[in-house]
């Protein structure tokens, strides 16, 4: 069904269920009514499950349709270890609170139906949860904790809230501290917890490697390829073939380097670039990944499905086989490789002068790693620099238009967050040896830069052509945080200007200048990019605040992003004259739903990346139990402040664990304050705390401040 037709249908049936005298109709009788015939019943109800999702109209529980209630919505429960929890309404700002008495038996992720109440206690708009439309998790992983004659389930998402009663019989003969997987056969109800059965035992939760596989199971991140995925790679070359070569541009004369980690085995960008009349010519070269994963074909719904690789401590879980990734797909040195390059000229004020976007073939020179060119570059490591000398010369230009390009974005606004982020290092049974602050260097900026001005670049583009296209959007701040922030970046001194509500990113830019090199740096910085919206995909272009960028997309990384995979063979099409006006339908039929579930498997992977650093945080903390370190209070709550190591390790001093008369939470200055003594604690004051205990199953740190 187009979408024209589709609207059409929708507002006729909105016009029928908004009438006075309609009373709410099955599916049945709305076809009865409307005169459709048996065959054009599954269009009828896909239309009224499109207004159902938009939350226009509601179901109750004998399958009638009606117009939604303006204090009746659809959302997605989350709940918290408290009880409570909070629906979240896509497309709205705000979350509804949900206290515990009005959770009707939702748990966590399930999709529901929320009636908004008028009154509120405070800011937040509070609800009751008055059906569950969608249960979310009919299987879940936790510890196996064995009673007499039965046993039960400690979950280890702790937003699920409830432990799962375990039957005698339905154990598998799991022990105590077994990691297991649970099918849920009775979800409970209020004073009631559900019930299940142990369906699969993942290991001791001492074992190696089981800590790291609860996690990727219990968020429900594919491992595996697909039998039928994995023999369709029989089809896959190993190399390029000559007749794979006709018809592409042809750029192996240029001297071509990939810059990546030391172990990266999916190479999936590499660069060129000269310079002659003061203008830089850049090539972006991308591996075209879409050559080999075509449309429907059970690697690209595979590859869909995962929607990206998720990067963990001791594994990659990726997005396609590997003989893709790290095989024929992997711009690997010495190789002929097919391409899409993006190739641009950009004169010494970093402007682009002229583009071209070709399917292209090259052969990488070099294969280089940060290390080594932040070696020839920053530390003028002389070995390093005779080791790579024909290469030098191109290192230097990059790094020359890698800077022209950074001041540009400057001078428009662009934010950099330059905080550390954690590099934690485990054995070979993944037990963490080491927890370091990752830092950037010359040359992963200059990657960074290049990535950048190629994404841009094709953005632009493909905007002024008006073809369907997938955008990476980053919408302006909620005006509500950005006071918020600015309340609480006045304690310390500095200030946002915002006109009418809204802030421009030279504002938010000012502020990092600021606080660079200040004690209160790493906790500003952190709460301002708590300030801003989260990064997404979508079919409609409305710039990246972030970036101060109009135009922006991700097309950079097929090999591990479905996002620039699909845009991949949107240009290609067009470059080879193919996309007509049908496929043009086709894909302004099928992009907001490849957007909006990219943009899902994004999230997942992110939150599967933090929980993973940060159980493995505990685990390495848990060997310095006893010993006295240095940090910065990087909190404050109203049960205590949250304090942060050189290391990148944060974690909980309780109120209780303060040792003076009495201390309260001062919401306006965020400051805890001692009633009798006059000591505070702010943000940003350099602490020395003793690490008092670790629990690795809560994910929690407890420090107690020592005494000067």
């Amino acid at each position: 069904m187009d979408k024209i037709l589709l609207d059409e249908r929708k507002k006729m049936l909105l016009d029928l269920m908004g009438d006075k005298d309609y009373v709410p109709m099955k599916l049945k009788e709305l076809c009865a009514i409307l005169d459709i015939p048996r065959k054009d019943k599954y269009e009828l109800r896909m239309v009224l499950e499109e207004l159902r999702a938009e939350g226009k109209i509601t179901i109750d529980n004998a399958g009638r349709y009606s117009i939604s209630k303006d204090n009746i919505k659809e959302g997605v429960f989350s709940g918290t270890q408290r009880g409570y929890g909070f629906v979240i309404i896509e497309g709205e700002d705000d979350d509804i609170f949900i206290s515990e008495d009005y959770l009707g038996g939702a748990l966590h992720g399930d999709r529901v139906l929320v009636s908004i109440s008028d009154i509120s206690s405070g800011k937040r708009k509070e609800g009751e949860i008055i059906r569950i439309l969608e249960r979310a998790n009919k299987v879940v992983v936790g510890t196996y904790q064995k009673s007499n004659n039965f046993g039960f389930v400690v979950t280890d998402n702790k937003k699920f809230n409830k432990d799962i009663y375990i039957a005698k019989g339905h154990d598998m003969g799991a022990v105590n501290g077994h990691k297991v997987v649970v099918e849920i056969d009775d979800y409970g109800g209020k004073g009631n917890n559900p019930e299940g059965r142990v369906i699969e035992i993942l290991g001791h939760i001492n074992d190696p490697g089981v800590d790291i596989m609860s996690v990727i199971r219990d968020n429900k991140l594919p491992v595996e390829f697909p039998d039928e995925v994995m023999r369709s790679l029989d089809n896959i070359p190993s190399e390029v073939s000559d007749s794979e070569k006709e018809g592409r541009k042809d750029l192996r004369h240029l001297t071509t380097v990939t810059i990546d980690g030391e172990d990266a085995k999916d190479l999936d960008d590499a660069i060129t670039i000269t310079k002659d009349n003061n203008i830089y010519h850049l090539g972006v070269h991308i591996a075209d990944v879409s050559h080999y994963v075509r449309e429907n074909s059970p690697l690209d719904k595979e590859a869909k499905k995962r929607g990206n690789s998720v990067y963990l401590v001791d594994r990659v879980i990726p997005m396609l086989p590997h003989k893709l990734s790290n095989g024929i797909c992997s711009l690997n040195e010495g190789t002929d490789r097919l391409a899409l390059s993006c190739l641009i000229d950009i004169d010494e004020k970093g402007h682009v002068v002229s583009h071209e976007i070709a399917q292209t073939l090259i052969c990488v020179d070099k294969r280089m790693t940060y290390t080594s060119v932040k070696k020839i570059l920053e530390d003028e490591d002389q070995e390093e620099i005779t080791k790579y000398k024909d290469y030098v010369p191109m290192f230097k230009l990059m790094e020359e238009l890698a800077m022209i390009l950074r001041k540009g974005r400057h001078e428009r606004g662009s934010l950099d967050f330059d905080f550390p982020e954690s590099k934690i290092i485990v054995d070979e049974n993944g037990v963490p040896i080491a927890v370091e602050p990752y830092e950037r260097n010359v040359a992963t900026k200059i990657i960074e830069e290049f990535m950048l001005i190629a994404n841009e670049t094709v953005a632009e583009d493909y905007f002024w052509q008006e073809l369907p296209f997938i955008y990476r959007t980053h919408e302006k701040p909620d005006p509500e945080k950005i006071t918020q922030l600015a309340i609480f970046i006045n304690n310390f001194g500095y200030s946002i200007h915002t006109g009418r509500g809204e802030v421009h990113p030279k504002e938010i830019q000012k502020l990092l200048n600021n606080i660079d090199d200040k004690p209160e740096e790493a906790i500003i910085s952190r709460l301002t990019l708590r300030s801003l919206k989260k990064a997404r995909y979508t079919t409609n272009i409305s710039g990246h605040f972030g970036l101060a960028a109009k135009y922006y997309s991700h097309f950079t990384a097929p090999i591990r992003r479905y996002s620039d995979l699909q845009i991949h063979r949107i240009i290609k099409e067009n470059l080879q004259g193919k996309l007509d006006d049908k496929r043009i339908e086709h894909y302004e039929k099928i992009l907001d739903e490849v957007a909006n579930h990219v943009s899902f498997t994004e999230r997942r992977a992110d939150e599967v990346e933090r929980e993973v650093d940060k159980m493995k945080k505990v685990e390495y903390m848990s060997k310095f139990i006893g010993q006295e370190f240095e940090g910065v209070i990087s909190g404050l709550t109203s049960w205590g402040m949250y304090v942060e190591l050189p290391n990148t390790v944060e974690g909980m001093v309780r109120i209780e664990e303060i040792e003076d008369d009495y201390y309260y939470y001062d919401d306006d200055k965020y400051i805890l304050v001692g009633e009798h003594s006059g000591k505070t604690f702010s943000l940003g004051e350099k602490v020395r705390v003793l690490l008092v205990a670790t629990d690795k199953i809560q994910r929690t740190i407890d420090f107690k401040i020592v005494e000067d």
